[in-house]
């Protein structure tokens, strides 16, 4: 309930903050065209009694108003803003800027629709050169507060200022070289210490000004960041892409902070309710101990497995959350259970153990393949989670087109080079390239190309819709790369472990091996193997869930399917599909076979009736043989013919050779042929 001294909005203004969690419920209603997805669930969570830490949404419209105002907020958000901070404050019992016992918050975006690593996020906010040390008491970790404060800094950096990402990455690489370190996690304090002075000069290098230390301007920044990024180039061709409106707008979340990388009881993690690439009825995630998200989702770390099934399949020997963290396994895979049945759809969820407690970031309904839509539709269905009707609905018609496309022959030889994580199922071979551009460039050109990276970004979103497949040196299952080229369709290997890639000369090494840019490569998204060359592929069957949904989709539908179709050949495949008859027969299109275009051209350029009728005697008894197979192959069903109708610009020759062959056919000489032509 709201109560009368927390600012109740007049009658006559507009409401741009919700707050959730602690028992407060501001009337959200979990409504995401307000909300945005991630503010909606966070709500939706809170209302179903879910552990999510306290928070409050700046809804989508402020975002739209933002633009209109050209960058401005208006003077009653600051209230609203200052509201929200005071409900975290009070649930938590922390207080934002205390140098005793500070309270840390994120920033996040949320769009309506799911748009994943395409906006800007900020963790650890709050942190400055008093609060760290107040962290550091409060938490009796020292070592801790100041990881936690050169992570902010480096983010911040990145997002709000603007400054160079790899300038802090080469920085943090040359600090764990120094001290003869391979992992973050061998960093001291001392040494998070020296890196976070380091970090500061840089920024007062490349800013020209000294890191903000007002907890409050810190706050702003991030809000103005998150509402910039709905208009950065990769969220644009996000949205492009995938037909996201640009007026819908992002809202901002502010959320208190939870620490997974508290020590060997905390944790972070990326869940699934089910298998999103396969579709199976199974949990399906990855989780890293003494973490924060942001390792797992960007592939910094490869992290390990969520369940016992899963670490035994992949042959992995880091132990899984659910032998490692046994109760806390049993308490998510309740959750897990709770948001399903919710929200009756597969979720995809984030969640963070701070040294042993459960917390819940996120949930959605998560991207998936083609073939696990499938799956889960009609298992869902079967289960009695969702009706027939919502299968069929549930199911993008785009998308089965996935399910149409050849796989590996599995007889064919293969000259694997490494494996890697099955990210995506499918198969895709072409030509090496490694950087986003150029995948797009030769694509224009016509070339097929797998898009190989170290680990992929959001600004290489537009690559990756180029490409036909993608490869990764580093990150897991649910890493950008795997999310992402999973939505599109696309095929995709992460975490090859096995192969190193030389960005500037254009080389990717592996197993003593040397392959540059423009070498074929072959990739399969279903089992994680990387191979030199291309592969055969072979067709797919159109049988089990596919041919299920089909009978439900007939039982709702209103509207027929013909095909186009033209030879015997196409009107089986139409068949084979479910056409229900040939809407349209090209009788021209018949004749564009090596064998039968020649007597059409004679056709076309002779210069008598006698010349026409000769050609065209050639192509009678092969065109009545077509037609008396299509009619036996439908069977009865309907075919519209359209006469002979050919356009010329098809069917003239073009090159020396071909008018050379049409003369001779027609027995009249090269030049005068092409006179007439």
């Amino acid at each position: 309930m709201i109560t009368t001294d927390e600012a109740q909005m007049s009658s006559n203004s507009t409401r741009y903050v919700y707050r959730f969690g602690g028992g407060v419920d501001d009337g959200g209603q979990g409504d995401r065209n307000l909300l945005g997805g991630k503010g909606a669930n966070l709500d939706g969570m809170a209302a179903i009694g879910l552990p999510v830490p306290p928070g409050f949404t700046i809804t989508t419209e402020m975002c739209t108003r933002y633009y209109v105002d050209g960058g401005k907020y208006p003077e009653s958000l600051n209230a609203e803003v200052a509201n929200g901070i005071a409900h975290i404050e009070g649930v938590t019992g922390k207080r934002f800027g205390d140098a005793a016992d500070p309270l840390l918050v994120s920033v996040r975006s949320g769009a309506r629709a799911s748009m994943p690593g395409m906006m800007d996020t900020v963790l650890n906010l709050g942190l400055n050169d008093e609060t760290v040390v107040g962290l550091a008491t409060a938490s009796g970790d020292e070592r801790f507060a100041w990881d936690s404060y050169r992570r902010f800094i480096q983010m911040y950096s990145d997002v709000v200022l603007e400054l160079d990402h790899g300038a802090f990455e080469e920085a943090l690489e040359i600090a764990k070289e120094d001290q003869g370190y391979t992992l973050d996690t061998e960093m001291s304090a001392d040494d998070w210490k020296a890196l976070v002075a380091e970090y500061k000069a840089l920024v007062e290098k490349l800013w020209n000004k000294p890191f903000p230390q007002d907890v409050h301007d810190q706050l702003w920044g991030a809000i103005s960041a998150v509402f910039g990024s709905w208009q950065s180039e990769r969220a644009k061709v996000y949205r492009r892409l995938n037909n996201i409106p640009g007026e819908w707008g992002t809202a901002v979340n502010v959320q208190a902070m939870v620490f997974g990388n508290m020590g060997e009881t905390s944790a972070t993690g990326v869940a699934f309710t089910r298998d999103p690439s396969t579709g199976e009825n199974a949990y399906y995630g990855e989780y890293l101990i003494n973490a924060q998200g942001e390792d797992v989702v960007a592939g910094i770390r490869t992290p390990q497995y969520l369940t016992l099934a899963a670490r035994e399949r992949a042959g992995a020997k880091p132990l899984s959350m659910e032998e490692a963290m046994p109760e806390t396994y049993a308490e998510l895979a309740k959750v897990f259970e709770i948001l399903e049945t919710h929200y009756r759809d597969m979720q995809d969820i984030e969640f963070t153990v701070q040294q042993g407690k459960l917390w819940m970031l996120q949930t959605r309904s998560g991207k998936r393949t083609a073939k696990a839509a499938l799956k889960m539709a009609v298992d869902m269905a079967n289960e009695g989670l969702i009706t027939q009707e919502e299968a069929v609905a549930r199911v993008d018609p785009a998308a089965l087109d996935q399910l149409l496309h050849p796989t590996l022959d599995p007889s064919a030889p293969r000259d694997v080079l490494t494996k890697g994580l099955p990210a995506s199922p499918g198969a895709a071979s072409g030509l090496i390239v490694f950087d986003a551009d150029t995948a797009e460039r030769r694509n224009e050109l016509g070339d097929a190309v797998i898009l190989v990276r170290v680990e992929t970004s959001p600004e290489d979103i537009h690559g990756m819709h180029a490409a036909k497949g993608i490869l990764t040196a580093r990150g897991g299952m649910t890493s950008h790369a795997a999310v992402v080229a999973r939505g599109m369709g696309r095929p995709c290997v992460s975490g090859a472990g096995g192969i190193s890639i030389d960005a500037k000369a254009n080389i990717l090494r592996v197993g003593g091996r040397e392959l540059k840019e423009g070498d074929i490569l072959t990739i399969d998204g279903s089992t994680g193997e990387v191979m030199a060359g291309e592969v055969p592929t072979v067709q797919p069957e159109l049988a089990g869930d596919f041919g299920t949904l089909m009978v439900w989709a007939d039982k709702v539908r209103r509207l027929k399917v013909r095909a186009n179709a033209e030879t015997p050949l196409d009107c089986q495949t139409a068949r084979d599909f479910g056409a229900e008859g040939v809407g349209l027969c090209r009788t021209e299109h018949m004749f564009f076979d090596a064998a039968r275009i020649t007597a059409v051209r004679e056709m076309i350029l002779a210069d008598s009736e006698k010349g026409r009728r000769t050609a065209l005697d050639k192509l009678l008894p092969e065109q009545r043989d077509d037609f008396a197979q299509i009619f036996m192959v439908m069977a009865g069903l309907p075919v519209t013919i359209r006469l002979l109708d050919p356009p010329l610009h098809e069917f003239l020759p073009h090159g020396e050779a071909e008018f050379e062959e049409v003369a001779k056919a027609a027995g009249v000489g090269v030049e005068a042929l092409k006179r007439r032509a």
